[in-house]
This record gives structure tokens, sequence and C-alpha cells, in this order.
């Protein structure tokens, strides 16, 4: 019986055992998770959501409290077009991410970073332009496009002296989104080296309808685009995501064509993880019936979370002025329309429910929008349960290497 060690894939000709740890955010794939998995020799990430908050938490910059003092006037006001990004600032703080995190790297594996579409930052263009330039001039191995079609995303980055050595990937849902990406990028004369095709049970943002994703597996998708990518004559590994629970899981989505698995619950509860402590608890104790796809998220997309995460109908005031990252072009969020439809009404009520939709920027920096893949109700069954009904966190070594040499669906615990 094979176990996902007897396989390795390559991209850009860099030869990697095939797991690669999704970029989630706030901070929570953070640095000290990336680092476990490039020096056993896989692909880890840190993502660059909101990276000026992280950086001012994990570094003790300032760039939050610079931008609260240029913005004061504008809190309480429903119009929010005039809240910028300094984009210096921008570069800056994630050159620091980015730079902090690749000086430690050790092993031959590789750090990539999850760069957000969706992220527009009252300037989507600029800002997400600043973002992946700066990663790349701090010596990132790769950029993860993900949260949107990123149509002409790699054109903003194709004049930067490391565009052919920087490692590119884009994350689907479809061979229609694929194709889309290719045709719109053909002109740059630049194939990405990797393709995520993620599933309906990921956790967090999913490429699906609320009323759809159902209707897929994660299989059947990578088997397809797999297929597609073959027909077309493309040299381009596949890595299959979402619900990629043990190594058995993963051997089957590398028999369906994937050159690799993208892999995160299992690692939300690890000692490495930037999920408080606290956090992972409510993870592992979770039950079924305790996860949901809605569509609360400003973005648009359905996402996949606990029931029991704090942010759920909280009527958090939107505090733009210290993020606004989810801020389209025109400084609007669908979540401040949402916020001012209840205070109209309810006038004079100091607190307000507000169902609709939640204050991503808010509820992330203060981890209390637990998203998770389908399988976090599994995460019981990964560790010891304690006297006190506490559970154990396992390191990030032992999940890595339990998805490398177990058989048979089983998991070894910590």
């Amino acid at each position: 019986m094979k176990c996902l060690n007897d396989y390795r894939m390559a991209i850009n000709g860099t030869e990697l055992v095939p797991i690669m740890i999704g970029g989630m955010g706030v901070d929570i794939s953070n640095t000290d998770l990336a680092l476990v998995a490039a020096r056993l020799g896989g692909i880890g990430h840190i993502s660059d959501a909101m990276s000026p908050t992280v950086t001012d938490r994990r570094y003790k910059t300032s760039f939050v409290k610079n931008k609260v003092k240029l913005y004061k006037h504008t809190v309480g006001q429903t119009d929010k077009s005039e809240v910028q990004f300094d984009l210096a600032h921008i570069a800056s703080a994630q050159a620091i991410h980015v730079t902090k995190t690749m000086d430690q790297k050790q092993g031959d594996g590789l750090i990539y970073i999850n760069v957000m579409e969706k992220l527009g930052m009252n300037n989507p263009k600029m800002t997400l332009q600043v973002r992946m330039k700066s990663a790349m001039d701090a010596g990132i191995d790769g950029i993860t496009l993900s949260a949107g079609l990123h149509l002409g995303s790699m054109a903003l980055v194709q004049d930067h002296p490391r565009f052919r050595d920087v490692h590119f990937g884009i994350i689907v849902s479809s061979v229609r989104a694929l194709h889309l990406f290719l045709r719109k990028n053909k002109i740059l004369n630049r194939l990405p080296d990797y393709i995520i095709v993620e599933g309906p049970l990921a956790g967090g943002h999913l490429g699906f309808g609320i009323d759809d994703w159902q209707n897929y597996d994660i299989y059947s998708l990578t088997a397809e685009v797999s297929n597609w990518v073959k027909e077309q004559e493309l040299d381009i590994p596949v890595i299959a995501a979402g619900g990629i629970f043990t190594g058995t899981d993963a051997v089957s989505a590398i028999e369906t064509g994937a050159a690799g698995v993208q892999v995160a619950t299992r690692f939300t509860i690890t000692k490495e993880c930037g999920l408080p402590d606290d956090v992972k608890q409510e993870y592992v104790k979770t039950d079924k019936d305790n996860i949901e796809v809605n569509t609360i998220s400003p973005t648009g997309y359905p996402m996949r979370m606990l029931k029991n995460s704090p942010t759920i109908c909280k009527g958090i005031k939107p505090n733009c002025e210290s993020f606004g990252y989810l801020l389209d072009s025109k400084g609007r969020c669908a979540y401040i329309d949402a916020y001012n439809v209840q205070v109209a009404a309810h006038p004079g009520q100091k607190k307000i429910k507000v169902c609709d939709k939640t204050c991503l920027c808010t509820a992330m920096r203060k981890f209390e929008c637990w998203t998770c893949g389908a399988n976090a109700y599994r995460l019981k069954d990964t560790t010891h349960q304690g006297d006190d009904g506490s559970y154990q966190l396992p390191s990030a070594e032992h999940v890595f290497n339990d998805y490398l040499y177990s058989t048979d669906h089983q998991i070894a615990l910590p």
C-alpha cells in the first residue's frame, strides 16, 4: 500500500515533498508554520492578508496607528472613499513580513505567500501591485494568487527582475476559471508554475455558489483539471486542495491526477499555528453540526466556518480607519451597508446585531471568525484529550509526517 512519501512533485525544476500547507489569513498560516513545511521539504505559506496589521502585532511597527491618526476625522462617516492606504507603508509592512520569514528558512522546501485579489484596500490595482512586488523584492519563493480570477495580476509585476524566477500559482475551482486565467495571461509568455484546484470542502472562502457547492468533489475536479492541462500539452503540476484529511486521501488525489496536495485544517490546531490556543481548543472540540457554509463575508463568496464564531451577528462598528482591507475602488464594503441598515432600523440603540454580513477585517484581527474545513469535526480524533477536557496540541512536524507516512486512512496520535 502506497503512502504519500512514495511520491515527489516538481515545481519549476525544484523537487519537493508533495505537501503544501495552505495560506490561511490573518497570520494563521504564520511564519512558524511555513518554516516547518520548508524544513521538511514541502511548501509552506504565509498570508499577506492585512500584512500591516500583522507586522504591527508581530514586530511592533505602527502602521495601523499612523493610518488611524491620518483619517480619524472620517470615523463615524458612512463614506470611506477618502480612507486610503499609504503605498510605501504597504510595501514596508510586506517587506518586513516576508524578510523576517525568509531569513529563518532552512531545508530544501519553499515558502510562498498567499495573495488575495479580493483585498481591494480602496485602491485594488495599486495595492495589489505593491504587495506582490514587495514580496518579490524580499525574496519570497512563490506567490499563490487566491480569492479572485486574477486575470490581470501577473501583468502588474511583469517588469520585476524576478518575474520569471518567482513561482506563480493560481487557485481555481473549475477548468473554466483556469482557461480564462491562461487566455488572459498568454500575452505575457509566462505560464503559472502550479495550479491549485480547491474543492468544495475547503475552509474559508469557497469558489462555488452557496447552493451548488455540494454538487462537486475534489477528486473529480482534480481529474478534470489535470486531464484538461494534459490535453493542452501543458507541463504544469496540479495540486488538490480541500478535504484532504489523511495521507490516504492525499494518495487518492495523486492517483486522480494531482502532483501534490494542499492541506490546512489539521494544521490549525498545531503548536506553531498562529491561532490563539483557546481558539484551537474550539476547533478541536467542534462537532459536525457546528460547521456551516454561510454568506456573511463581504467579499460575496460563500464561507465555511464554525457556527459559534463570535463574529456571527456581531454588530461591529466599521473600523476602516484602522483596517479597511475589503474596501473596493470606491471605498465601499458590503458590511458597511449592512451595518447602516441596522443602525437606521434601530435608532438610538447602543448595541445592534448585524447578521447579513460580518466585519471581516476586525473579526480576523481579533481571531473571532473561525473559518474551517468541512472535516474540522474530525480533529478530536487526531489527538489526545486530557483529564481537564482540553486537547493536546500536536506539532506541525507530527502532522506533516503523518500525512507522509500513514496508510489505510490511519492517523498517528501525538
